[in-house]
């Protein structure tokens, strides 16, 4: 790493030690810091509505509550990266209550809608997974010590959010018949998704400035391989079929999809095209564009802000 005029950051980063406060950092390392909480915090946030909407189709008031139980852990997950970007100087209010909706940073799965108690499952098995995999890379990389620090309560109560997906999802292939059918039809657009969750290839982004920064420690395809190796697995132990396969080569396991990489979708029709690659230019058209249920879930949490605001001036 080049030396910066922060000659505190420059020692911290060469020994590796954790940055405590914004006087130890550079703009550039501020800058890369907001980023990465913004995408944290927008993630977790918008994961609620969208748990919510699947949740209230629950098969029981004990799964329901389940179901709540989740959002509750998301919502706390979303004010701890929050809570730090307004000590590094962003307004909380703002940032959730007052952008446009199509400028919240997280996952373009999530604007696809989950309407199904089985779909919520699915998300717990493949998001919640994909949460998981980046988060606990930022948690063992992390050199800014107070998220690496609320990362631990993050990381167990996801636990908690895969344990739930991993046992209903076997619960309902062991069903059999429809209940199967509507587990297997879940995961056949939701897989797509969550291997889109990692972004662009690395062949195709540069990551050198938050490894640089110790702010991740993997890169996108290191990161979506480590997804892979997880959930390829499981749903073959349960019998769900997957558009991915295992390979070794030289002592070494890696996990390979069975179509183009990327392709199309319609999210209408919450259906993939594995026969029609398209160009990463499309994917993040359609990134940019963001997908069904993005305005809806924003300005539900917003509409409800403003209400309580209006009702309760300052």
């Amino acid at each position: 790493m080049m030396a910066t005029a922060n000659p505190v950051f420059d020692q911290l980063m060469r020994n590796g030690e954790l940055i405590e406060s914004p006087n130890e950092m550079t703009p550039e390392y501020k800058k890369e810091l907001r980023h990465t909480l913004t995408v944290s915090g927008d993630t977790e946030l918008i994961s609620a509505p969208a748990y919510y909407l699947a949740a209230q189709r629950a098969p029981s008031i004990n799964a329901f509550m389940t179901g709540v139980a989740i959002i509750q852990d998301e919502l706390a997950h979303a004010h701890i990266a929050y809570h730090i970007l307004e000590e590094l100087g962003e307004d909380q209010e703002k940032l959730i209550f007052s952008r446009d909706p199509k400028s919240f940073r997280y996952p373009y799965a999530f604007d696809v809608p989950l309407e199904t108690w089985t779909e919520l499952i699915i998300a717990n098995l493949f998001y919640d997974q994909a949460g998981f995999c980046l988060l606990g890379d930022i948690h063992a990389e992390c050199s800014y010590g107070p998220w690496k620090r609320g990362l631990n309560k993050v990381m167990a109560e996801e636990n908690f959010h895969l344990r739930n997906g991993r046992t209903w999802a076997k619960r309902i292939a062991a069903a059999g018949g429809e209940a199967r059918a509507n587990l297997q039809r879940a995961v056949d657009w939701m897989f797509p998704l969550t291997v889109e969750w990692f972004g662009l290839p690395d062949a195709l982004k540069m990551h050198s400035t938050q490894l640089d920064f110790r702010l991740k420690g993997k890169t996108n395809d290191q990161l979506r391989q480590w997804w892979l190796s997880l959930v390829v697995p499981y749903c073959e132990e349960i019998g769900i079929t997957v558009p991915a396969h295992r390979e070794e080569s030289d002592g070494q396991v890696t996990y390979a999809l069975d179509y183009p990489f990327p392709c199309t979708f319609d999210p209408q029709l919450k259906r993939w095209n594995l026969n029609d690659p398209c160009s990463w230019d499309d994917v993040m058209k359609r990134w940019r564009g963001r997908g069904p249920r993005n305005a809806e879930m924003v300005g539900a949490l917003q509409e409800e802000f403003h209400k309580f605001r209006q009702a309760h001036p300052r």
